[in-house]
């Protein structure tokens, strides 16, 4: 897929003349009259986002270098071309100096334009094809997947990774959240250092306040000698908080100091103790309603989520079913040790068909189920759980599996477009997928 590319000058003849000579060449484009018009684009749908931005370097308001400058600070920042008039030179040259790809002269000749366009959209496609592999190579150390829509992550993944922020993990509950986490510490800095996990649904308030930060000794009843705290034991490594929603306001209020302060305090001693730790954290909980309601602190929200990562429930990426029952089934025959079951065509069609409300977990558990009651070397596919499948699989005589599921799922989108009318915001809601989700999906089976 071409890059998109975003054309900025406040001159409406310049922008619709790059314009059409790039629409004619097959470029996928979009247009700014300013850089202030275009940081705000900038803002919208990642799946939007251009990977070239072509920008006049004289213009009112934010200009040229300014722009540049603004987009280099980005963590994914695009590749910057931009557009001098005459005199301009030294300026363009410095752009480059500064981290701009390459510069063209106005009144430009097209076969300049297209060879300084074609270059820096080649040197974007290099950069994503490194960052997807690199990505999945990450991401595949800890997680089973197929799909586009984990490709994607993994290349999320790639990025945030290696720098030192929080990072907010979103996500049904059984999707694989602390699985991403592992990945994350996998690819970070921090690799070698400890890593500590905690569920903060798990203890008491107050015994969580006390395993998280420490406490002093006599802090409270049975509290015979100090303990560190999980933090300390983190420092120069990485902590896992699962379920941080389930935070007491206490503890929220600690964890709070901890990101701005870089400190903790134990439970009873009023000294600080300084701290080197990042933090992952993870919630199935909808944490904006949580603030509005009040349960959930606003300031340490927005620390958590410097980086929010979502991982989608099953239901969106059914691509992975086949990939993960396949895993799931050869652990669980290991485990139990009964002989290697090859999966059957018609067990994974079953699988692909459901909807999977408790996500992976559900599924691993099911495939466990199905070994535990398999009798020689044979799976009973009346014991899988939940009834009939969420829809029936088309009926294709002698189709491959691949065959199968592609057909199931088109009718889907066909059934569901055509509930909606045509909509697409309402169809991808009617099927519980994102937008980009249903676009990939309508593009994969030639549905516009």
């Amino acid at each position: 897929m071409t890059p998109r590319v975003l054309i900025v000058d406040d001159d409406d003849g310049v922008r619709y003349t790059i314009a059409g000579i790039l629409d004619d060449a097959g470029v996928d484009i979009a247009q700014a009259g300013s850089a202030e018009e275009a940081l705000t684009m900038l803002e919208g749908d990642p799946e939007l986002q251009p990977g070239l931005v072509i920008t006049d370097l004289r213009m009112p308001g934010l200009d040229g270098l300014e722009l540049l400058d603004r987009l280099l600070q980005r963590p994914d920042p695009p590749k910057v071309v931009l557009i001098t008039a005459h005199g301009s030179e030294r300026l363009a040259v410095e752009a480059v100096k500064r981290g701009a790809y390459d510069y063209f002269r106005k009144p430009f000749d097209m076969d300049e334009l297209l060879a300084v366009v074609d270059r820096a959209l080649e040197s974007v496609r290099l950069r994503a094809q490194t960052e997807r592999l690199e990505g999945e190579v990450a991401l595949r150390r800890t997680m089973v997947f197929e799909s586009a829509q984990m490709r994607r992550l993994a290349v999320l993944v790639r990025r945030v990774a290696p720098r030192d922020v929080t990072v907010l993990i979103r996500g049904e509950s059984g999707t694989g959240k602390e699985k991403l986490a592992e990945a994350i510490v996998a690819a970070s800095k921090r690799a070698s250092g400890p890593f500590v996990r905690f569920n903060c649904a798990a203890l008491s308030p107050e015994l969580a306040d006390a395993e998280l930060f420490g406490h002093a000794k006599g802090a409270y009843t049975g509290a015979h000698r100090a303990r560190s705290g999980l933090f300390r034991e983190a420092d120069g490594g990485t902590i896992f908080l699962d379920e941080v929603g389930e935070l007491a306001q206490a503890a929220q209020a600690k964890l709070l100091r901890v990101l701005q302060e870089r400190e903790v305090r134990p439970v009873g001693d009023d000294r600080p103790v300084p701290v080197n730790v990042r933090v992952l954290a993870a919630t199935h909980r909808d944490l904006e309603a949580e603030v509005a309601a009040g349960t959930f602190r606003e300031d340490l929200y927005y620390r958590l989520k410097v980086v929010t990562l979502r991982l989608l429930p099953l239901r969106e990426r059914p691509d992975d079913i086949p990939a993960l029952a396949k895993i799931f089934l050869e652990r669980s025959c290991e485990r139990m040790g009964v002989p290697a079951i090859h999966p059957s065509a018609e067990l994974l069609a079953s699988l692909s068909s459901r909807a999977w409300p408790g996500n992976v977990r559900e599924l691993a558990n099911e495939i466990e189920s199905l070994v535990a009651l398999s009798e020689n070397g044979e799976l009973d596919l009346s014991t899988l759980d939940g009834g009939p499948a969420s829809a029936a699989t088309p009926a294709l005589a002698g189709a491959t599996l691949k065959e199968r599921m592609d057909a199931f799922e088109k009718q889907l989108l066909e059934q569901a477009l055509a509930d909606a009318e045509g909509n697409r915001t309402e169809a991808a809601k009617a099927l519980g997928i994102g937008r980009a989700t249903l676009h990939d999906k309508l593009r994969k089976h030639d549905l516009g």
